[in-house]
């Protein structure tokens, strides 16, 4: 069994293109897992293998590795940095300890750095900081490390800093231990700290040390006294200052180079929280919250954040044990499912390499196949009792319609579009029977694009995407009375229904109503259900462009009957004569879904985003502010925001992220409503 003191869970997080899966190739090439240094440009990353990955050279797909160092493990999650792929992000975060925030030092916190430092204080994770690819010209650590401090405060507490910048970037100084690593041809050694970086490492030391003290009451009071604090005195306060989400380390270097990769390594091994260091884990038992230490020895508790889909093996489940252990041939209890599951092969996984192990002891991560029924967000336990909740994923905003390109095929894209969102909850599905288009939605039109591919290479099955169909409603906006009488006389028994209807309009959201004011038997009671169920019918239809009728009410106030020839479907189609005819002089308009959408954007862009909200007839509701970024909230109209994802990056040079949920219907502007009515007459003569 692995030593659980001895085991470093972590995982890399941030805004897309910081060079998160460089760092992790780089951490597993320098302890030896892998014998060259992978690289996303060159289609080698041990962690962006999938074929789309390697042709877009972005990481689509939370994916795993491990390597050891000095004796100590480090299971290393890699997780996307789009907004697209949030999901992946979102599984990462429950899976791990700690979380390395990784930032490119010369585009600074962008919206995805946000979004993961927000995931991963929300799930109470450990975090640290690694400022990239200072190598880059124009980039300065100093206004890097001033950014940090003003988002996160400072409780930052730098670690390394870089020795020169851009070009001149040879290496970093290790500020605890007050060392140089000076890094050549990818060869990391100590050497004398610079003369022209003292200056530096004081400031910075200083600022280190403050960090520090203020964990602990006794150290501050001995530091305010002028007493400076040994390593030996400051270490392991820090360490248990990183373990409680006290301390945020922050390190400097470049990825690519190898600069500052090496110290980080090492700071890993000693610095960051074993699995029995992080705070206690929360779990449901029985309806109520309680916290669990986790241990070695304890009851197995296991978290699925992760499914795959796997041609071979099925569903293959990423795990993640939080106490006790998991073996082979052991049962375990999925404690949301309410059922059993018997453990088969457990694999140990590096990245797209798979080999089985016999079992995953306490902050291990690895896969489980060939399970009954347990899936993503499941907590299996050996306490019946202990779950440890569903992840919250994120309402996927966007959607297009899709049609299989080969008839006969429905089927096998239902099964395929169910396993695709097994994998990434943030990708939702449904056949919409108002607008007759089987839906897809995603988190963006990469995102959607990304699913489409894999439909067809990992299916093989091949689809048309169609624009949706807005889901209009249609309403009136007076109060009118029509009289409808059905009278057929063929022979023998005939037909007679005579009925008088009254409309009139109700407050937004109100839907729709039916009422009777019938008395004395004008209209026999048994009769009123047929009525009523004309007018529902009729309703549905709609009047103007065939669209469902809201926020009105219909009553039968009069009519009459004959004694043989009235009938239920007599009185159900003169309340349907009475329903048009009442509709036609109670000026029957139509009504848009509006959807609240909020942008999350730098500052920078904000006048960019409000011009585009503006052209599409959005009205801007408000803004805030959060970290260092910017939420515009607009209501903007749902037919106006086709392909808006697509816009939002291209304003924003891909750092603007966007959410829209439904609010309200209101009317459509009036020279808008004549085109969308004319547009429903013809599709429904084709």
């Amino acid at each position: 069994m692995n030593d659980p003191k001895k085991i470093r869970t972590f995982g890399f997080f941030g805004h897309g293109g910081s060079g998160k899966t460089s760092l992790a190739d780089a951490v597993l090439y320098l302890t030896g897992a892998n014998s060259r240094q992978g690289k996303v440009d060159a289609g080698t990353s041990i962690f962006d293998f999938d074929e789309a990955e390697i042709e877009r050279k972005i990481s689509l797909n939370l994916a795993l590795a491990s390597c050891e160092h000095a004796g100590t493990i480090f299971n290393m999650v890699d997780t996307p940095g789009y907004a697209d792929f949030v999901g992946e992000m979102i599984s990462g975060a429950r899976a791990v300890d700690l979380g390395v925030v990784v930032i490119d030092a010369a585009e600074g916190i962008g919206v995805g750095t946000e979004m993961s430092w927000e995931r991963l204080a929300e799930e109470k994770k450990s975090k640290a900081l690694f400022i990239n690819k200072l190598g880059k010209e124009d980039t300065d650590f100093a206004s890097d490390y001033s950014q940090m401090v003003d988002a996160y405060g400072t409780s930052v507490a730098p670690i390394t800093i870089p020795i020169g910048s851009g070009s001149s970037l040879s290496g970093v100084v290790d500020l605890l231990n007050e060392k140089a690593y000076v890094t050549k041809d990818g060869k990391t050694e100590e050497a004398p700290i610079p003369a022209d970086v003292k200056g530096d490492v004081g400031t910075y030391r200083e600022k280190l040390i403050e960090a520090i003290v203020e964990l602990d009451e006794d150290l501050l009071e001995s530091y305010l006294e002028g007493n400076i604090p040994t390593v030996e005195q400051l270490t392991p306060v820090l360490r248990k200052g990183i373990a409680e989400g006290a301390a945020y380390p922050l390190f400097a270097g470049d990825a690519l180079s190898l600069v500052g990769v090496k110290p980080f390594i090492e700071f890993a091994a000693s610095l960051f929280p074993s699995p029995l260091e992080i705070l206690p884990l929360k779990v449901q038992e029985g309806g109520e919250e309680k916290e669990i230490a986790p241990h070695p020895a304890g009851d197995a508790l296991a978290y699925v954040f992760k499914t795959v889909s796997d041609p071979h093996l099925g569903d293959l489940l990423y795990v993640r044990v939080f106490s006790g252990e998991i073996a082979s041939g052991s049962t375990l209890k999925n404690t949301d499912q309410g059922s059993s599951e018997r453990i088969g092969q457990i694999l140990s996984i590096q990245g797209r390499e798979r080999s089985e192990i016999g079992k995953l002891s306490c902050g291990m991560i690895g896969g489980l196949v060939k399970l009954k029924s347990t899936g993503t967000g499941d907590t299996l336990s050996s306490k019946a009792a202990h779950s440890m909740g569903k992840m919250e994923f994120p309402n996927p905003p966007i959607s297009v319609a899709i049609v299989p390109q080969s008839k006969g095929d429905e089927e096998k894209v239902s099964n395929a579009l169910a396993r695709l969102h097994d994998e990434d909850p943030t990708f939702v599905y449904r056949f919409d029977p108002e607008l007759k288009q089987q839906l897809i939605s995603g988190m963006g039109e990469l995102h959607l694009d990304v699913i489409l591919s894999k439909l067809k290479k990992k299916f093989g099955v091949s689809v048309d995407t169609r624009k949706p169909r807005i889901p209009y409603r249609e309403t009136v906006t007076l109060e009118a009375t029509a009289r409808g009488r059905h009278k057929k006389q063929t022979g023998g028994r005939g037909q007679f229904g005579d009925v008088f209807l009254r409309l009139e309009p109700l407050s937004l959201g109100s839907g729709a109503e039916f009422a009777s004011e019938i008395f004395g038997g004008a209209i026999p009671s048994k009769f009123i259900p047929s009525v009523e169920k004309g007018v529902r019918e009729t309703v549905a239809q709609g009047f103007l462009a065939g669209y469902p009728m809201v926020d009105l009410k219909a009553t039968v106030y009069d009519g009459s009957f004959h004694q043989v020839d009235s009938s239920d479907i007599a009185f159900k189609l003169a309340a349907q004569i009475a329903f048009r005819a009442a509709c036609e002089k109670a000026k029957p308009i139509l009504l848009e879904p509006i959807l609240t959408v909020e942008v999350t954007v730098p500052e920078e862009f904000m006048g960019d985003v409000i011009g585009d909200l503006n052209s599409r007839r959005g009205k801007i509701q408000g803004m805030d502010s959060v970290g260092r970024n910017q939420v515009i909230k607009a209501l903007v109209p749902e037919a106006e925001m086709y392909k808006y994802a697509t816009t939002l990056r291209s304003v924003t040079q891909g750092r603007g992220f966007f959410t829209a949920t439904f609010d309200h219907y209101e009317p459509v502007p009036r020279e808008l409503s004549a085109k969308v009515i004319e547009e429903a007459k013809k599709a429904k003569e084709n």
